[in-house]
């Protein structure tokens, strides 16, 4: 069931010398308002006196901004990818599956104000690379998954992404959804490229999967 957002307008009334906030009182407030009026009077006395020691500071009187990057978040990252590549070099599939889902964990959960493309580009790496390992333990479904969320990610420059999602799907045997996929990264990444001639390849098996799969129908 879809829940709703529910919106509820309070009494607040702004001093226009001090700016502090306070709740005008009503007729039955404590059963009038969604939240006790004791609750919302504390919530704005803690705001008021943060204003107070904002204004207090030397100018420009604004907190300082936080990091454009978390160096410590970046390194973790990097050093989980790393760990996930070994794995995978050493036939652990399992265990590099395990590594790169605790580093794209990481990289979603980077703080609104870090930059999207960093994001972006570290997920379409990492899903890729997870795309590979689903893919080596014959786990189509995830792994085109993945391959999917890379080039949502990235969709230029990543046609190992490309070309993982339409052999996840050329393995299922759906070939439509092969061709849609592989033909859509040729559109993007080129025909003329040496990831383009890669994937022309790929388009060639799968015209090829179709053209038996429609023989055998009719048959």
């Amino acid at each position: 069931m879809a829940t709703l957002d529910l919106f509820n307008q309070y009494p607040l009334h702004l001093d226009p010398t001090s700016k502090s906030i306070s709740l005008l009182p009503t007729t039955n407030t404590s059963t009038s308002l969604p939240t006790p009026a004791s609750t919302i009077t504390t919530e704005l006395t803690h705001l008021n006196a943060l204003h107070r020691s904002l204004i207090s500071l030397d100018p420009p009187n604004i907190p300082p901004p936080p990091l454009p990057v978390n160096p410590k978040r970046s390194g973790q990252i990097t050093k989980l990818r790393d760990s996930a590549n070994a794995a995978f070099r050493k036939s652990n599939h399992a265990e590099a599956t395990r590594l790169y889902t605790y580093a794209i964990d990481m990289a979603v959960g980077r703080p609104g104000w870090e930059p999207v493309t960093l994001a972006r580009e570290e997920l379409a790496g990492l899903y890729s690379n997870r795309a590979q390992a689903w893919m080596s333990q014959r786990k189509w479904p995830e792994g085109l998954v993945d391959a999917r969320c890379s080039v949502e990610s990235k969709p230029v420059g990543n046609v190992k992404a490309w070309w993982r999602g339409g052999r996840c799907l050329v393995e299922m045997g759906r070939w439509e959804e092969a061709r849609g996929l592989v033909e859509k990264g040729l559109e993007i990444e080129g025909r003329g490229t040496e990831g383009g001639k890669e994937l022309l390849g790929l388009l060639a098996e799968v015209e090829e999967g179709e053209k038996r799969a429609n023989a055998n129908v009719k048959a």
